[in-house]
């Protein structure tokens, strides 16, 4: 069955699932003004992630530090690591596009 709308033809047969790419989220509890920037795995069984970040926490600069550690930490570009949930606060949600 297809259904028609202008120029976009819509069909019942699903797209192929590409399985080497893969979206992950994680809860990451931030501390900002720390000594050292840091991105620190929960321990076994927990799953809350911490980051100690050098950048205060105004106009951004801590959640682009966030950004850029949980990039190094996951080898992958900054372009692919947002913020979903907590931009505002300490503890976070944070999604990591993984190719």
């Amino acid at each position: 069955m297809n259904f028609h709308h202008g120029e976009l033809a819509l069909t019942n047969r699903r797209a192929p699932l590409d399985y080497a790419h893969a979206m992950i989220r994680i809860e990451v509890k931030v501390k900002p003004q720390a000594r050292t920037s840091e991105f620190v795995e929960p321990a076994q069984g927990a799953t809350l992630w911490q980051a100690k970040l050098k950048s205060p926490p105004v106009d951004g600069k801590a959640n682009a530090e966030l950004i850029a550690l949980v990039a190094k930490h996951f080898r992958c570009p900054r372009s692919a690591v947002s913020i979903k949930l907590g931009a505002r606060g300490r503890n976070k949600w944070v999604d990591i596009d993984l190719p």
